[in-house]
């Protein structure tokens, strides 16, 4: 047991840490200033734990409900996600939870009626509640870890739904907002708690997989020497060549694999059909790129 705990303790990451403890406060700091203030909703166990905490008594605060809630949901989910996601989770959500509880009994800041920034203003609440919290929760997702159980809950549960992680996640959150119009007895927040999701999602989409994505270019072509030779003087990127036979013609061709970024597409194109006119090409959209260690 001592040594198993050693060996996750050393597959823990400084800098993956000090991420983490950004997107804790980042999120806490979304959903404090500005979602809770004006009894909008966070997306997830997030949002489940404020509409707990708004129909409990006062000790049952958010930064309580979260930890009760997201540290079971971990530790059921420690099998499938591994010991260094798992204990990043936890910690996240330990960030997250002490923050949300400085900045709501500690720190010199009202945040009882109304967002220190926005106001009462639903709209700018919601907007700028979702982006920042989803700030949080991208960091989170990028740095190894997750600051909301219920995508573990999705890693679990979707497949034996017939459910995509996506679609999980967004039916638990519909039937989350249904509930909470259903409690409060009208549907104001809720619509507007919609709104954060939708800002939250993107941004999460934003951190996690880039502002500036790259593309990938497929390009099937007869000569691709003289394509090859035309992208690699031009973009000095590297290529991968892969040998392919077309169906219906049933003769030899090869696949070229490019990437470049969005702005290199339209010359990427033109110097491809100027050497083989017939080539095809299609363009992917790339998340990420890691590059090969060479020794």
């Amino acid at each position: 047991m001592i040594q198993k705990q050693k060996n996750i303790l050393q597959t823990l990451n400084s800098l993956n840490l000090f991420a983490l403890t950004l997107a804790g406060v980042i999120n806490a700091c979304g959903v404090t200033m500005f979602l809770a203030p004006v009894k909008l909703f966070d997306s997830g166990i997030s949002g489940t734990s404020m509409l707990i905490s708004q129909q409990t008594p006062g000790w049952c605060s958010l930064s309580l409900i979260l930890l009760l809630l997201n540290i079971p949901i971990f530790l059921y989910g420690y099998k499938k996600q591994g010991a260094s996601f798992t204990a990043y989770s936890l910690y996240a959500v330990f960030v997250y939870s002490v923050t949300a509880w400085l900045i709501t009994d500690i720190f010199p800041v009202d945040v009882t009626i109304a967002s220190p920034l926005a106001e009462q203003d639903l709209f700018l609440c919601a907007i700028f509640g979702g982006i920042i919290s989803g700030c949080g929760s991208g960091l989170t997702v990028r740095f190894g870890g997750a600051i909301d159980g219920v995508d573990i809950i999705g890693v679990m549960f979707a497949k034996k739904l017939g459910l995509s992680l996506g679609s999980f996640v967004m039916l638990y959150n519909i039937i989350l907002y249904v509930i909470c119009g259903i409690v409060l007895g009208s549907w104001i927040l809720p619509l507007y708690s919609i709104v954060t999701y939708a800002a939250a999602s993107k941004t999460i989409d934003f951190c996690v997989e880039g502002f500036d994505r790259s593309k990938a270019a497929f390009i099937i072509t007869t000569k691709p020497q003289e394509i090859c030779k035309a992208l690699s003087d031009t973009f000095e990127n590297g290529i991968t060549t892969l040998s392919a036979r077309g169906y219906y013609s049933d003769s030899e061709k090869t696949l070229i694999y490019f990437v470049v970024n969005r702005f290199q597409i339209s010359r990427m194109k033109t110097l491809v059909h100027t050497h083989d006119p017939k080539a095809y090409i299609a363009i992917n959209e790339v998340a990420d790129i890691f590059p090969a260690n060479i020794d």
